[in-house]
């Protein structure tokens, strides 16, 4: 009886647990660890945990010393690959059972922390995008005053100036001051009243794909992967079209150098997913992949300030913008580059926000 309630224990567990013996094959495996492996006990049962793994040197080389020495091995953040190529981040430890001198079998437990990781770096997206848009208002408000007062100043001289020749200075004063009381509206993204509704994400996504195809260059190939079964969204439909056309156009920018490459559209559900601290019971999400350079590892954590940008002539206001237009819809942008490939993801609550 006792021997099946404490079965019943580690069958219900949420960590992965395993058993291996002193050849680290396979001797036990709760359900927590069938999903992680993707794969049932019956079929792991015997086999060596290297052969289950992709390049995992250290982390089985940790294990055998484990093993021989007796002592338990720890591993915080240890990134583990399953073949095909899967990836997920795991807290590891691993302990001797002691019964026998020296021990001829090893407990070990994994705890996957990918969504723990994933939540900490959304708070902090949206904790840098709140305090940037607070600076930039402030700023903007520091500006647009005496740029107002500079250019009325200029008006006026302008009326009274005797030669009409002067006149191309002050008209100077007055464009430069338009440029960048202009500048700085782009930079608070749209002040217009939000004119929500129920919006069919595939129609924006469309109406991107072709306003990108007709802006490309001929050798971009853009190709769609949507899941039909994704329900309309409340919000507003422009501001939308705007949000995922200045992550597309950055897709197609990135691209437009060599003069060909594919831009993927990619729509998929996710249930019961968190973002930031908040937990949604269906959450659209749009991938905008493309096969170009890759984002530099320095930059990927400012590309969302304004002013930012990995281009020349570039404004940097686009993925701002585009971050601002999701957030007001309680959704949030990532992304994950290396060379080969961009993945801008859009993360969208398909509930109606209070």
């Amino acid at each position: 009886m006792l021997r099946n309630y404490y079965h019943r224990v580690v069958e219900s567990l949420s960590i992965a647990v395993l058993v291996l013996d002193r050849r680290l094959r396979l001797l036990f495996m709760n359900p927590a660890a069938e999903t992680l492996f993707e794969l049932s006990f019956r079929k792991a049962l015997k086999q060596p945990l290297p052969e289950l793994l992709i390049g995992a040197e250290a982390f089985i080389a940790g294990l055998r010393h484990s093993l021989d020495s007796g002592h338990p091995y720890l591993e915080r953040e240890l990134q583990l690959t399953f073949p095909p190529g899967r990836t997920v981040t795991v807290d590891c430890t691993a302990a001797p059972l002691l019964e026998r001198d020296p021990p001829s079998e090893l407990l070990l437990e994994l705890r996957q922390v990918d969504w723990r990781l994933r939540i900490s770096r959304e708070e902090n997206i949206l904790a840098q995008q709140h305090t940037t848009r607070a600076l930039v208002r402030n700023l903007a408000h520091e500006i647009k005053n005496p740029l107002g007062g500079l250019r009325g100043a200029a008006q006026l001289l302008e009326r009274e100036l005797p030669d009409p020749g002067l006149r191309e200075y002050t008209g100077i004063i007055i464009g430069e001051a338009d440029r960048l009381r202009n500048l700085v509206d782009r930079m608070l993204g749209p002040n217009q009243l939000p004119n929500d509704g129920e919006v069919s994400l595939h129609e924006i996504l469309e109406r991107v794909r072709v306003l990108i195809a007709a802006e490309a260059s001929p050798g971009i190939r853009l190709e769609r992967d949507y899941d039909p079964s994704i329900p309309p969204l409340w919000g507003d439909a422009d501001r939308l079209i705007q949000a995922v056309l200045n992550v597309a156009r950055n897709a197609a920018q990135a691209l437009n150098e060599r003069q060909r490459g594919v831009i993927t559209l990619r729509s998929r559900v996710q249930r019961q997913y968190t973002i930031g601290a908040k937990r949604h019971k269906l959450v659209a999400r749009l991938d905008i992949i493309d096969d170009g350079p890759g984002i530099p590892p320095e930059q990927q954590e400012q590309i969302f300030y304004p002013m930012i940008s990995g281009r020349p002539g570039g404004t940097g206001l686009g993925l701002s913008i585009a971050q601002s237009i999701i957030n007001q819809h309680g959704g949030l942008i990532e992304c994950v580059s290396r060379p080969g490939e961009t993945v801008f993801t859009l993360l969208l609550p398909l509930e109606r926000m209070e």
